[in-house]
């Protein structure tokens, strides 16, 4: 009898045991999203609705939160390939390395790797190319974040379930053109690529493994990403839909359990550009695709885990120029990226040979910038802005102005910088910077995510509430 009670009595603790793991974990990655940033866009949001204070957005009302600290095995001031490893493997690692200990040869498995091998689905999902830092820290191993063709070649390697973004970086190898094509393998590996979500709609239902990237057109017009949300058109594809996508993917065998992260990587982007309205659009946009997942969490709140965090802060983004006051809805005026008003500006300079007036420039600054209009400038900026349309446009002087990722017409840079002053915030830099990044979380193991931590816990502690064995 007592032996029967023993057994019992087992049974039920690990039946508990078994029912507060996460099942359903949904990992959340805002590329350079730090502090400010976050902080920054919810007192945009309130500045519209002409508020003092702060409009939340979803992920920062979850019950759990805490800091993160971001330094990689070589650096104070982490990149994204040391930053993604760590959040990916629970390893510090040197800058640029991929998936690997910080003699940049050992490989580590990832914490989607330890999901896999627990019999869950897996899927990695970004914004921006699926072989670029952060995704690829998840699935890849390479001495160096540049190494696309071979990061490429590792995600058929890993055979995870699905993945997205806009597309291949290096879909062939520039040092051997006789390299197998990214595109060709995916069929060989027993892939089915869909382009765009209306296509994933109709090749999903009878696909084993899936990559979904934007539409052939997109990635003509920008291979690297698929567009900025402040700069999206009908038809465009989004991580609204990149997220739903994967859910729906990962969902036709429900009862594995998932395990899904999803990469805002254009965040960073937009940081490196010094560009605040879009960076606030982006993180918007970011919040809008967690709340798919919060969805699906709300459908299953005893199994699911939701976490959501940054790999390091970009620009070292400051709120508050020395008056003691912010003027960010001023930022609504803005309707493209600076990115987007150079595309702008290249239109204008083709459809005229090149001989651009300066009244169109004030026009279509008007339209984009709100400026004379909506936004009022001083002497001192007019004169900025006609003296930079001297330099570049009309003595033909041209000098892009470059960040990370872009480079840019004199004139949209200018008028990115101009409307930043007005809006009374700052940037120190165009790279990363040390700052503590926001760490959310919620469902089931949610309050593990309290106190400091350092970025290499975060993986951990996942696991830990999935159920994972790290290997």
């Amino acid at each position: 009898m007592r032996k029967h009670l023993l057994l019992s009595i087992l049974l039920v603790w690990s039946v508990s045991i078994y029912a507060q793991q996460a099942k359903y974990v949904f990992y959340f990655i805002g590329d350079g999203m730090g502090i400010n940033q976050v902080q920054g866009t919810e007192i945009y949001r309130a500045e519209l609705k002409k508020k003092t204070g702060i409009s939340p957005l979803l992920f920062t009302q979850f019950p759990y939160s805490t800091i993160a600290t971001t330094y990689s095995a070589s650096n104070r001031v982490t990149d994204s390939a040391a930053a993604g490893t760590a959040l990916a493997t629970g390893h510090k690692t040197q800058n640029s390395a991929i998936g690997v200990l910080k003699d940049q040869k050992t490989p580590i498995n990832s914490i989607a790797v330890w999901a896999r091998n627990k019999g869950c689905r897996v899927g990695i999902a970004t914004s921006v190319t699926v072989n670029h830092a952060t995704p690829s820290a998840f699935y890849a191993h390479a001495a160096t974040r540049t190494l696309y063709h071979e990061i490429g070649k590792d995600l058929y390697k890993a055979g995870f379930d699905f993945y997205a973004g806009s597309d291949f970086k290096e879909s062939t190898n520039p040092k051997n053109p006789s390299a197998e094509n990214l595109y060709t393998m995916a069929d060989k590996n027993g892939y089915i690529i869909a382009r765009g979500y209306k296509e994933y709609l109709k090749k999903s239902k009878k696909a084993r493994k899936m990559i979904l990237f934007q539409t052939e057109e997109a990635s003509k017009h920008e291979i690297a990403a698929i567009p900025y949300a402040i700069d999206r058109q009908k038809g465009d594809m989004t991580l609204q839909d990149i997220t739903r996508s994967a859910i729906n993917f990962l969902s036709k065998d429900i009862s594995k359990g998932f395990f899904l992260m999803v990469e805002g990587g254009r965040i960073d982007w937009a940081c490196h550009s010094n560009d605040a309205a879009t960076t606030f659009h982006e993180i918007i946009d970011f919040d809008n695709a967690i709340k798919i997942a919060y969805e699906f969490y709300l459908q299953h709140p005893n199994e699911t885990l939701i976490v959501v965090t940054a790999d390091h802060e970009t620009g070292g983004f400051v709120l508050g120029t020395g008056s003691y006051n912010l003027n960010l809805q001023v930022l609504k005026n803005q309707k493209v990226s600076e990115n987007g008003f150079t595309r702008i500006v290249n239109k204008m300079r083709t459809r005229t040979n090149n001989q651009v007036s300066w009244e169109a420039i004030q026009q279509a600054l008007k339209e984009n910038f709100g400026f004379w209009d909506k936004v009022k400038l001083t002497e001192k900026q007019e004169a900025r802005l006609k003296a930079t349309y001297n330099e570049s446009l009309q003595h033909q002087k041209i000098n892009l102005e470059k960040s990370e990722y872009s480079q840019d017409e004199p004139i949209a840079a200018e008028a990115k910088r101009i409307i930043n002053e007005i809006a009374q915030i700052g940037w120190i830099s165009g790279g990363h910077s040390a700052g503590y990044v926001p760490v959310f979380a919620i469902g089931v193991g949610a309050e593990l995510f309290q106190d400091r931590i350092d970025n290499t816990q975060i993986p951990a502690k996942i696991a830990q509430a999935a159920g994972y064995i790290q290997e």
